[in-house]
């Protein structure tokens, strides 16, 4: 059985800091638990949990829609192809979505661009007085402390009966594995899976998915700016119990020829992860009537080339296909992520 799901928002300031969704103030620190108590506490009748933090040039209400618009994909393509997701149809898939919203417009040019990227940096860099990393990390902490008992649940899922995904776009990515990064310095029990994932402490939460729309920094991120997302020496476990998936298109204007520009290399959302700190798989963006294989997707680090699939945008948009991502392909990709997690 599936659902269209239901969205709620969480809304941050331009240091990255919660808002209060009434009154528009920030959250003292003291209420950040009551207030995501009051707010977003996960229903019993959800099977996965999903946290979608949006890039680039979005509005509050276009980001609310375009969640509204991935819930509804991820519903029609299950529905319509039950088959290729067996572990889904079979015991059901109903999400409930998180939407993170931040201050991320600006003039769609290269000056434009680059804002909001200091921007971004700003919001997510601890040392620098940004609390996106702190305030993500603690919502996923407490996500993964409220999930539903698995009795409660219309599924057998993890030690809590949900699944957690996390879903970025564009500069989002970025916010996501800051809290990953973020949560790397505290342990609690242990609740790690794919076969990827070594067996080691977990932290403050386990997300069982990390899927990256057009993830708009340089391709060496994972090792300059986010080394501690996998297990080191250092830091002998990660919260993150499956993959690391990012999609590409060469359409993607943004992270390509603005990006170049900027940081003297081009994005990941135009060409993918570079170095990383564990081996790379390369695969494609999948039409709907054809199953990834287990084999493409477990794996540290996945690039999926979406050039033949992000193209709208390519001609006229100055951004290129950067925003060009919430299509049916990939929700069958985050479907087969959400299935080939249980």
């Amino acid at each position: 059985m599936s659902r269209v799901g239901t969205v709620e928002v969480v809304d941050l300031d331009e240091t990255g800091w919660l808002l209060d969704a009434d009154i528009g103030e920030p959250v003292p620190e003291a209420w950040l638990r009551h207030y995501f108590a009051e707010r977003l506490a996960p229903p019993a009748w959800a099977t996965d949990i999903l946290v979608y933090v949006h890039g680039w040039q979005t509005s509050p209400d276009s980001a609310y829609r375009t969640t509204e618009r991935l819930l509804a994909l991820l519903h029609s393509v299950l529905v319509a192809a039950p088959a290729r997701y067996p572990t889904l149809a079979a015991k059901g898939f109903s999400p409930w979505c998180v939407v993170v919203r931040w201050p991320s417009s600006s003039l769609v040019t290269p000056t434009g661009y680059r804002r909001i990227r200091d921007r971004a940096h700003a919001m997510g860099a601890r040392d620098g007085g940004g609390h996106a990393a702190q305030i993500l990390g603690r919502l996923l902490g407490y996500l993964d402390a409220e999930r539903a008992d698995p009795g409660a649940a219309p599924v057998l899922a993890n030690r809590d009966g949900q699944y957690l995904h996390l879903v970025g776009h564009s500069f989002g990515c970025r916010f996501l594995c800051e809290a990953v990064q973020w949560s790397a310095d505290a342990r609690l029990d242990d609740t790690l899976g794919w076969s990827v994932t070594d067996h080691s402490p977990s932290r403050p939460f386990t997300a069982d998915s990390m899927l990256l729309f057009q993830m708009a920094a340089r391709r060496d991120a994972f090792l300059s700016l986010f080394p501690n997302i996998l297990p080191s020496e250092a830091h002998d476990g990660a919260p993150l119990r499956g993959p690391v998936v990012a999609t590409y298109s060469r359409h993607d204007r943004a992270t390509g020829f603005w990006h170049l520009r900027a940081e003297q290399q081009p994005g990941i959302g135009h060409s993918g992860i570079g170095p990383a700190p564990a081996p790379m798989f390369t695969t494609t963006l999948l039409p709907l009537d054809e199953r990834y294989p287990h084999s493409a997707l477990d794996h540290r680090f996945v690039n999926v080339d979406a050039s033949d699939v992000y193209v709208r945008g390519r001609h006229l948009n100055p951004a290129g296909a950067h925003s060009d991502h919430v299509r049916a392909e990939s929700a069958h990709l985050l479907l087969t992520l959400a299935d080939y997690s249980r």
